[in-house]
């Protein structure tokens, strides 16, 4: 088992090229790895979720890590949701879409990214020929719900990712309209341990007055996965991509873990004086 799992991790933060993407073989060692980790559940011998990573299409490592907690969690709800998508290629779901015969939508309120994807995707088609679809909407917590029911989404769903460098907090705490098993969310990791959010603003569009004066701290959006019923089991190796698992699933098996405990990426601390010319603006309590 060793040998597999550093055989197929060790460019885990190698991006391949397009048609290496398409590669038997990318499939292959996918659908052998989710085997091997199901049969160490059963034996409780399972790796450390943080020796799990390596990327396929998403930006870092979460193909890897999805792919380790779907394989605990099991995969009978193959429906991805992806807010701030970008044309959908370089996301956390396209992975599960393509070598997992996963279904979805991405929203994003950038129209070129948008068909960019719908072509990315019917050029490539994966085995199961059924594309994701596409939204082109700016994603307010007004408006988010609406969107996603009008969609054809609702009710339970695999995977919910939201990136849109923004109001990412106030767009996960007014979604109802679907449930989903694992959410992966960006912070804001310069705002360090403090409990803060930027307040909310409908007409807000990246950078605003300040690159880093948008979102929420990782403590802020740890306070809200446990609003929502959530607890933290991961993250990226930079500390910036949250993901969550909803309570109840595998509670023992991925186990919650502090926030401190992912963020000790040396980067993290660097990236704190990026924060010094925003610590007195106008916050929230998370």
């Amino acid at each position: 088992m060793k040998k597999l799992i550093k055989n197929f991790l060790k460019d885990r933060f190698l991006i391949l090229k397009i048609k290496d993407r398409f590669a038997p073989s990318v499939q292959i060692e996918q659908r052998k790895l989710y085997l091997k980790y199901k049969e160490l559940l059963n034996k409780n011998e399972l790796p450390s979720i943080t020796d799990t990573g390596f990327r396929v299409f998403s930006q870092f490592e979460e193909d890897g890590i999805l792919l380790f907690i779907f394989s605990i969690l099991g995969m009978e709800n193959k429906t991805f949701l992806e807010i701030g998508s970008d044309d959908g290629v370089n996301s956390n779901s396209a992975n599960l879409y393509f070598n997992f015969g996963w279904h979805g939508l991405f929203i994003d309120g950038n129209l070129k990214s948008i068909k960019r994807g719908q072509k990315f995707f019917k050029k490539y088609p994966h085995p199961w020929f059924y594309p994701p679809k596409f939204k082109c909407a700016k994603v307010t917590r007004e408006n988010v719900n609406a969107l996603i029911e009008s969609s054809g989404l609702k009710g339970d769903i695999g995977l919910l990712s939201i990136d849109i460098d923004g109001n990412d907090y106030w767009v996960w705490d007014a979604i109802d309209v679907v449930s989903p098993k694992v959410v992966i969310i960006e912070t804001h990791r310069e705002f360090g341990l403090r409990n803060i959010v930027v307040p909310y603003d409908a007409n807000y569009v990246y950078p605003g007055k300040h690159p880093v004066y948008n979102g929420a701290s990782p403590v802020a959006m740890t306070k809200l996965a446990h609003k929502k019923g959530y607890r933290l089991v991961a993250s990226n190796a930079l500390g910036f991509n949250f993901i969550f698992v909803k309570n109840g699933l595998a509670d023992d098996i991925l186990p919650e873990v502090t926030v401190e405990s992912v963020l000790n990426h040396p980067s993290v601390e660097e990236g704190y004086a990026s924060f010094e010319p925003i610590k007195d603006w106008d916050y929230v309590e998370g």
